[in-house]
């Protein structure tokens, strides 16, 4: 598979967009490369995904309540499939739990 930097730098209109849209970006394109024809993950392929490239982010949450329950609906046996938006609500559900947030929150820019 083709790295996603190298296939982020293939898109044009991308070359002089923010770091905001670079991110977005590669949120699709992560996606994308993980998902079936019909773009899709399934229950199971979606919690590989957050392990292996969301893992800081979930890291120490495993105790909380509400990752356990968001967890345990991908281990559920069905046969139903996250879609791009869902994979987004979870993203952004796990991170707003996560203490990484918070870590990132007191990070104090420099000019």
């Amino acid at each position: 598979s083709i790295p996603i930097a190298k296939q982020l730098a293939s898109i044009q209109a991308l070359r002089k967009s923010s770091e905001l849209e670079k991110a977005f970006a590669t949120m699709v394109l992560v996606y994308n490369n993980s998902a079936d024809p019909e773009g899709k993950l399934s229950k199971t392929e979606t919690k590989s995904l957050l392990q292996t490239q969301f893992g800081h982010f979930i890291q120490g949450q495993e105790n909380k309540p509400k990752y356990q329950e968001i967890i345990s609906s991908l281990d559920e046996e069905s046969e139903n499939k996250i879609d791009f938006e869902d994979f987004m609500i979870l993203l952004v559900s796990l991170a707003l739990m996560s203490d990484l947030l918070q870590e990132i929150k007191n990070v104090k820019s420099t000019k």
